[in-house]
């Protein structure tokens, strides 16, 4: 029977961490558990960096972006030595599992662990959405927010000057950033790397816009890594007679406020973390699956294929 749990965030921070901490600290405690904060992710797991938590330990971090463990990437920890310190030390400062927030990276590593006798759960934190095992992931929506409204006022502008802005968002090769903002923004364009890129198409599109449709505006919505977005306004200003420009929104997508869908989906998620971890339950993930909160081993969700958006997608080209 474990007496004490670690909790740890690993990745990219996102908005809804803090409170799925404080979940999961306020759960444990309540079930006569003591938790553990472990600084850092899965480096100061290896580097020992841990301390005690009570339950002040997590008053007000609930309205705060960010998370209040830190964060950092350690791709040293496919290293079989490398967990091994890490498990010497949880041994140590007396830990019999731990909740992992992040995003496939973080499930990676916990279930590494789990199989070398430290029971983890997972829990989905990334502003990506790019967890195939729940249907949206802490953070997406106050990321999704944080776009729209900068979109709604380069609208503003945009229309106000004959531009086409070409808006740039975070995904890390999943469009679902792209996809919910260019829907929700009424966006001409958005481009995804799971739809592809066709700069002859987006352009000719784009010249319909502006000479047949008489468009005052256009906004084009782009997921990252997929091309040059400052490039491809240059080239809308050569071929039409829009004025290009590019905004790349860069890391202002993870901070904020996190918006009450993603306070109550990590408060809901990381309670059902610490339920599992009681029950003797490790190498799982926690989920959302049509408004459910459900795990599943994490070598399953790994091997889930990415989200179908085909009909989000076909949904906004018949409202263009």
């Amino acid at each position: 029977m474990i007496k004490r749990i670690g909790v740890m965030t690993s990745g990219g921070d996102s908005p809804g961490m803090n409170a799925a901490i404080r979940a999961i600290v306020r759960s444990a405690l309540a079930q006569g558990l003591e938790v553990v904060a472990i600084e850092d992710g899965y480096k100061g797991m290896v580097e020992g960096r841990m301390w005690q938590m009570n339950s002040r330990s997590v008053s007000d971090i609930i309205i705060r972006g960010g998370t209040m463990l830190g964060t950092a990437r350690l791709p040293e920890f496919t290293d079989r030595a490398v967990r091994s310190t890490a498990v010497r030390n949880l041994r140590e400062n007396g830990v019999d599992a731990i909740v992992c927030i992040g995003g496939d990276g973080t499930y990676r590593g916990a279930m590494a662990l789990t199989d070398m006798g430290i029971n983890c759960i997972g829990i989905p934190g990334t502003i990506d959405n790019d967890v195939a095992s729940s249907d949206y992931t802490i953070g997406f929506d106050t990321a999704l927010n944080t776009v729209i409204q900068n979109i709604d006022k380069l609208r503003d502008t945009s229309s106000s000057h004959h531009r086409c802005s070409v808006v740039e968002v975070m995904g890390n090769h999943c469009g679902d950033l792209a996809v919910f903002a260019g829907l929700s923004c009424g966006a001409e364009l958005i481009i995804t790397p799971e739809k592809g890129y066709d700069e002859a198409a987006i352009l000719a599109k784009l010249k319909h816009l502006d000479e047949v449709r008489k468009k005052r505006h256009a906004i084009v919505v782009i997921s990252e890594k997929i091309t040059d977005a400052n490039a491809l306004a240059k080239k809308i200003s050569e071929v039409t007679s829009f004025s290009g420009r590019a905004t790349v929104l860069g890391h202002i997508q993870r901070g904020g406020s996190p918006t009450a869908f993603d306070r109550v989906l990590a408060t809901r998620m990381g309670d059902k973390a610490v339920e599992l971890l009681i029950n003797g339950v490790g190498g799982h993930c926690v989920g959302m699956l049509k408004n459910e909160i459900v795990s599943m081993p994490i070598a399953e969700a790994l091997a889930l294929p990415r989200k179908s958006r085909d009909e989000l997608l076909a949904l906004h080209e018949r409202l263009i």
